[in-house]
């Protein structure tokens, strides 16, 4: 039988195969580069496909549907300009990381994997 979504998704998590997604916030989030997964995962031969398509919307829509929910990163910016600038500099290298959360989804507890439903 064919994996469905987030057994796919679970696998690439756990694999040292992919640096573009990993787990985040001690393994309770989902941690996508945008601009390495488009490469790394969508960019992949037919063949070497782990998802049946090449667009991250397409991916992102798939998280949306087995109830995953887009996690927005508070930064707490400083008063100086020096170090503020510095913080401006890593909060746009960190704009290409997308963070998703899902209750069912947890590495500390792979049973409630089976509980992650398309909606």
């Amino acid at each position: 039988l064919p994996l469905c979504f987030p057994q796919k998704l679970w696998k690439m998590l756990e694999s040292d195969q992919f640096r573009s997604i990993w787990w985040s916030e001690g393994g309770k989030c989902v941690a996508i580069n945008k601009d390495l997964f488009k490469v790394e995962v969508l960019g992949r031969g037919v063949r070497q496909r782990v998802f049946n398509t090449q667009h991250l919307k397409s991916v992102l829509r798939q998280l949306n549907l087995y109830g995953f929910t887009k996690v927005q990163r508070d930064i707490q910016r400083s008063a100086s300009l020096p170090e503020f600038l510095a913080e401006e500099a890593a909060a746009s290298a960190h704009s290409q990381i997308l963070y998703y959360y899902n209750p069912s989804f947890n590495r500390a507890h792979p049973w409630l994997l089976g509980t992650c439903k398309r909606r």
